[in-house]
């Protein structure tokens, strides 16, 4: 059974009253204010979805605090538990929550779990050449062309696009699939959720980033990939899945069936609370400054009332 999308769970978890996101910058959130005493060094091992961001919150906080020193890596969303385990990394960009494996490897370390801070909202979306016209396709179909299992439950394999209905010249033209490799939060995002946990076909051609993928796309006529929205192109389409466009506000009502939220993972002592520095960082992606930087990356922006909820909720305020 395919899981609820991630938009609704959220939207059921927080309360109706409570919007997760609008389609621009809600004007409601507060801007940032700077306070005084914060320099020092932060680093940051996870996500290459979500690199680009930590990147520009990196350039948009060092603006507040010409002080402070940002290293950040963006291998994939699996590095990002051992790096804070070890001690590497103050912060663990994750577009993907940590497995529970993780978060007890974590808690046998440091006698408590991670704190865990959803920073933006993202769609995983199906990427395809622009000059491919497919109108769209349903999760079975998406299914039925990535997994060999097709464990949602299409009848057939799609090799070709005319398998997956297409005419005329593009009947007979064959599917080039291109994905992430195993390291990456997305991946398992993808088999999980647009998989129904089924295995991917040996012909993926796997790539080490989300670029990467969009790249492959962009190249092959009849190349088809999964990305996050915010490395979509002029050389791609991101099709309709099941109907619905991959736009933030079917992200919010959860008819895009592939909205999740992106996350940034840290170490918050429970009794000492946080350390200046990086509370200070969160406060500043929290606030109207940093959901703007995710809004101009391509990503959904949090609404003033859910970035307040997790301000509280992660003792953040």
């Amino acid at each position: 059974m395919m899981k609820k999308s991630l938009a609704l769970g959220v939207v059921a978890a927080l309360g109706m009253s409570v919007s997760v996101a609008s389609a621009q910058v809600d004007p409601n959130l507060p801007s940032y204010e700077r306070v005084s005493g914060i320099s020092g060094n932060l680093s940051s091992v996870g996500s290459d979805t979500l690199n680009n961001l930590m990147t520009l919150w990196a350039e948009e906080f060092t603006k507040f605090y010409p002080n402070v020193n940002i290293q950040i890596q963006g291998a994939g969303s699996s590095t990002a538990p051992p790096a804070l385990i070890e001690g590497t990394a103050n912060f663990g960009p994750m577009s993907r929550q940590m497995r529970d494996s993780e978060v007890r490897e974590f808690e046998e370390k440091y006698g408590h779990p991670p704190t865990e801070v959803p920073v933006a909202i993202d769609m995983v979306a199906v990427y395809v050449n622009k000059d491919n016209p497919i109108e769209g396709l349903t999760l079975e179909q998406v299914d039925a062309i990535f997994s060999e299992t097709r464990a949602c439950g299409h009848d057939q394999d799609i090799s070709s696009w005319g398998d997956a209905g297409m005419t005329g010249s593009w009947a007979d033209r064959d599917i080039t699939i291109y994905g992430r490799n195993a390291v990456s939060g997305t991946y398992g995002y993808f088999k999980e959720n647009a998989l129904c946990g089924g295995d991917f076909k040996a012909e993926v051609n796997e790539q080490p980033g989300s670029s990467a993928v969009v790249r492959g796309v962009e190249q092959t006529l009849g190349g088809i990939g999964y990305s996050g929205i915010g490395y979509k192109t002029s050389g791609v389409r991101a099709i309709p899945l099941n109907g619905a466009e991959a736009s933030a506000d079917n992200a919010v009502s959860g008819e895009f069936p592939l909205a999740r939220f992106l996350y940034v993972y840290a170490n918050q002592h429970p009794n000492d609370g946080w350390n200046p520095l990086e509370q200070e960082f969160f406060r500043m992606v929290l606030s109207k400054e940093g959901q703007e930087v995710v809004d101009k990356d391509g990503y959904v922006p949090l609404s003033a009332a859910a970035a307040e909820r997790f301000l509280n909720e992660k003792n953040l305020d």
